[in-house]
C-alpha cells in the first residue's frame, strides 16, 4: 500500500479485526481477565481515538495507554525552570508550540508570553538558530524536549552552532529516552502487560534493537508499529498472534519507514553531542536511571543548564490532578476525578490535556465510550449544583 486512503480501508480493518477476535477466543482471554497491551506513543493513542480503534476490539483486549508523550511526562519543576529562563530580559526562549500551555506551578509560558517575556513558537531548532543570528545582542534559548524521534536536528543544530561559532544560543535540554522508560513499566509490580506496540517514529531513529530486551528478558511480544489505524489494527493482531503462539520476539509492522539499524546519521550527531544522565524526573513515574540527556562538557557553552541560573526545583502535581496514575496505566483518564470539569483542553489542569498526544486529550476530544460521557455529564451537573 502507498496511499493514505489504502491504510484507512473499512474492509481491510473488519477483516482484521476479524482475525483478532479468532485469536483472542484460542488464547481464552475475556472481558474479566483481557489481554493487556499498552501503546507507548502518545501518537498510536491519538489514532486510537480518533478512529474509535478501541470500541472495535474485542472486549478481552485492553488498551493501556503509555507515557509516550513528552510534553505529558514533563515535571512541573522543569516548566518552572523554562519560566525562570524565559522571563529574563536579555533571554528569546524558543518552543514548539504545544509546550507553550504546559502548566507550571504559577503559570505556563503562554501566560509568561503575555506578561512581557519574549517567548517565540518555532517548528525546529533551526529556527531557534536563525533567532540567534539575526538577534546577536540576546541570548537565544531552545526549549528541546522529546524522545529520541527529535534528538537528531537537535544534536545537529549544537554541531552547526558549534561551527559558526554563535555564542548566544544555548538549549535547555529535556530530551528523554524511550528504553529504560518502557524497562521501569514492566518492573512496576503494579502492571500488568502482555504486549507492547513500540513507537514507530522513535524505532525510525534507533532502529530495532533496543527493543530486543523486552522480548529476550521480559518474554512479552513487541512490535513497531506505524500511525494509521489498519498500522496500529495489524500492530496489534501481530501482538496477539505471538501470544496465541507462545512467541516473543521483536517485530517491525512499520517497514516502510524504519530500517533495522535505525538512522546511522542522526545516531551518530546524537553520540557526538549528547550524554546520559543518572536520573530523570518523569511526571508520575519519578526518577528514572539513564532516562534523560544532557548535553556532553565540550559542547557546554550551548547548555542553558551550565549558563544560567534556574530554581531545579520539585514541585508535586496539584492534589486533584491524576496525571500520573493516568501515565502509569493505573487509571483511564474518564476516571480521573477532575476530567471534563475542571480540567479540559481550553482549561488544562494537567499535561495530559495539552498536547494533542496526550491520552486526557485524546479520551476528551475522541472519546465515545459511554463512561466517558456519562463522567463528562455527572461533573457538569455538580459543577451546576455547588
Amino acid at each position: 500500500m502507498k496511499y493514505v486512503d489504502e491504510f484507512r480501508d473499512p474492509e481491510l480493518a473488519k477483516h482484521l479485526i476479524r482475525e483478532i477476535e479468532s485469536l483472542v477466543v484460542q488464547i481464552g482471554a475475556s472481558e474479566n481477565e483481557p489481554l493487556q497491551i499498552m501503546e507507548f506513543c502518545g501518537g498510536h493513542t491519538h489514532t486510537i481515538f480518533r478512529y474509535g480503534i478501541e470500541q472495535l476490539l474485542p472486549k478481552a483486549i485492553e488498551l493501556i495507554h503509555g507515557p509516550g508523550c513528552p510534553v505529558c511526562v514533563l515535571p512541573m519543576g522543569r516548566v518552572d525552570d523554562c519560566l525562570a529562563l524565559a522571563e529574563r530580559p536579555e533571554v528569546i526562549f524558543a518552543t514548539f508550540g504545544d509546550a507553550m500551555r504546559v502548566p507550571g506551578s504559577q503559570k505556563n509560558l503562554l501566560q509568561a508570553k503575555a506578561e512581557g517575556a519574549d517567548v517565540r513558537m518555532v517548528y525546529s531548532p533551526l529556527d531557534a538558530l536563525e533567532l540567534a543570528r539575526q538577534n546577536p545582542s540576546r541570548e537565544i534559548i531552545f526549549f528541546a524536549l522529546g524522545f529520541e524521534t527529535t534528538m537528531p536536528s537537535t544534536a545537529l543544530t549544537v554541531l552547526q552552532a558549534a561551527e559558526e561559532g554563535l555564542k548566544n544560543f544555548s538549549l535547555f535540554c529535556n530530551h528523554i529516552t524511550t528504553v529504560p522508560t518502557i524497562k521501569a513499566i514492566l518492573d512496576s509490580p503494579s502492571m500488568r502487560i502482555d504486549g507492547f506496540v513500540a513507537p514507530g517514529h522513535v524505532s525510525m531513529v534507533v532502529g530495532e534493537e533496543p527493543f530486543q530486551f523486552v522480548a529476550c528478558e521480559y518474554k512479552k511480544p513487541i512490535v513497531i508499529s506505524g500511525f494509521e489505524p489498519l498500522d496500529i489494527l495489524q500492530s496489534i493482531w501481530l501482538v496477539v498472534k505471538q501470544i496465541a503462539e507462545k512467541r516473543c520476539l521483536v517485530e517491525n509492522q512499520y517497514l516502510r519507514v524504519v530500517e533495522r539499524d535505525g538512522n546511522p546519521v542522526g545516531l551518530k550527531a546524537m553520540a557526538a553531542v549528547f550524554e546520559l544522565r543518572e536520573f530523570f524526573q518523569w511526571r508520575g513515574l519519578g526518577a528514572i536511571e539513564h532516562s534523560g540527556i544532557k548535553i556532553k562538557s565540550e559542547y557546554a557553552q550551548f547548555d542553558a543548564e551550565h549558563r544560567f541560573t534556574m530554581p531545579n526545583l520539585n514541585i508535586a502535581d496539584p492534589s486533584l490532578c491524576q496525571c500520573g496514575e493516568v501515565l502509569q496505566g493505573s487509571i483511564k483518564p474518564w476516571q480521573c476525578q477532575i476530567f471534563g470539569s475542571l480540567c479540559t483542553p481550553e482549561t488544562p489542569m494537567g499535561a495530559l490535556m495539552v498536547s494533542s498526544e496526550g491520552a486526557c486529550a485524546a479520551y476528551y476530544n475522541f472519546g465515545n465510550l459511554p463512561q466517558v460521557m456519562a463522567a463528562k455529564s455527572n461533573r457538569e451537573q455538580s459543577t451546576t449544583i455547588s
